[in-house]
């Protein structure tokens, strides 16, 4: 079976305009990538969406970030040969991204790549793609009960064990309040919000579960030791 080069995720609620640029830099910079808008139903703005002409517009019941990513992620994995995310305040900005980052996991065979977001930069991999393999060994591309916040955290925790590559030649720069380049709405104070809950989660995951789902990774074959 033939897979499909690469496919990126991004989940978006109450922020059409910001995927109408989203999509504006992503034609001007994509080559061989899908993008895939995932939309709650319950979405006030969701037809706003629909009006983005030939975007991929995925709906279904809300379940925030990480449980989205990793619904969509396993309906695709198999179809894939890497799943990405990026936010609707994410812009690529380097011409054939896509390309570099799909040329270097097929070197890795299995593993995970992330540019500089002009903002956390190497600190933390803010949009990411992973080889699909990943995905079906955990049976997750978030570790579970994360709704939003330290998934990026746990995604370096585990490359840093297993094989991760920071691309600084590739920029997709992160417009978010934090790094003074956005407004701080509902759907970013509802995130802050969050912190103390996913960071519990994080932490019980990171001690308990990380080790064993390295190992998983390192038994399935292919996986850099670094």
């Amino acid at each position: 079976m033939v897979l499909n080069e690469l496919l990126m995720i991004c989940p978006s609620r109450g922020r059409p305009n910001n995927v109408k640029r989203l999509w504006q830099a992503w034609k001007e910079t994509t080559s061989v990538a899908t993008l895939v808008i995932a939309v709650d139903n319950d979405d006030p703005m969701r037809e706003q969406y629909f009006e983005i002409d030939e975007i991929l517009i995925r709906t279904a019941p809300r379940e925030r970030l990480g449980p989205t990513l990793n619904s969509v992620a396993l309906e695709n994995c198999g179809h894939y040969f890497a799943i990405g995310f990026l936010g609707d305040d994410h812009l690529p900005r380097t011409p054939g991204w896509d390309l570099l980052f799909v040329k270097t996991l097929k070197r890795l065979r299995t593993g995970m790549v992330y540019g500089d977001d002009l903002h956390q930069r190497h600190n933390l991999p803010t949009a990411i793609a992973m080889t699909s393999n990943i995905i079906r060994s955990l049976g997750w591309m978030v570790p579970p009960g994360l709704v939003h916040l330290y998934i990026d955290n746990a995604w370096l925790d585990i490359g840093q064990a297993t094989g991760i590559r920071y691309m600084p030649q590739v920029i997709i720069e992160h417009l978010h309040p934090h790094a003074h380049k956005a407004e701080w709405d509902a759907g970013y104070s509802e995130v802050e919000a969050l912190d103390q809950q996913d960071a519990a989660v994080y932490n019980d995951w990171r001690v308990h579960s990380l080790p064993g789902d390295i190992q998983r990774l390192r038994e399935q074959g292919g996986m850099e030791t670094v």
